[in-house]
């Protein structure tokens, strides 16, 4: 199975970054917060989450915070979210089924070449 890099970019996301974490923690393999100055308990939320947390001083660029973001990805994959999306079970067991498929079609073009 492929494995995936969750990240996300927040700042004083407490109202909506449990809900978040929860719709999709046991699907991915990482979770990377990059906090550009939450003064809420967006991190300790991040934290029961066993979530990598970076702190990122924002500099108005969005894509500075989201290329740091990215640089901090281990794994094969990388899903972005924002933190107040939320996965739906119908679309948890979707993506459950993608990381099986993926995992799949590139063993066989690995093994194709």
């Amino acid at each position: 199975m492929v494995s995936i890099s969750l990240c996300l970019i927040v700042k004083n996301e407490e109202a909506v970054l449990g809900t978040c974490l929860h719709s999709i923690h046991d699907i991915v393999d990482e979770i990377n917060i990059i906090d550009t100055g939450s003064d809420d308990k967006t991190k300790e939320i991040a934290k029961s989450y066993q979530a990598n947390i970076y702190d990122f001083t924002w500099v108005n660029d969005f894509a500075k915070a989201r290329n740091f973001a990215f640089s901090k990805a281990t794994k094969e994959y990388i899903l972005w979210l924002d933190a107040d999306d939320v996965f739906l079970e119908e679309d948890r067991q979707k993506l459950k089924r993608l990381k099986e498929t993926l995992d799949s079609i590139c063993r066989f073009h690995s093994n194709a070449l």
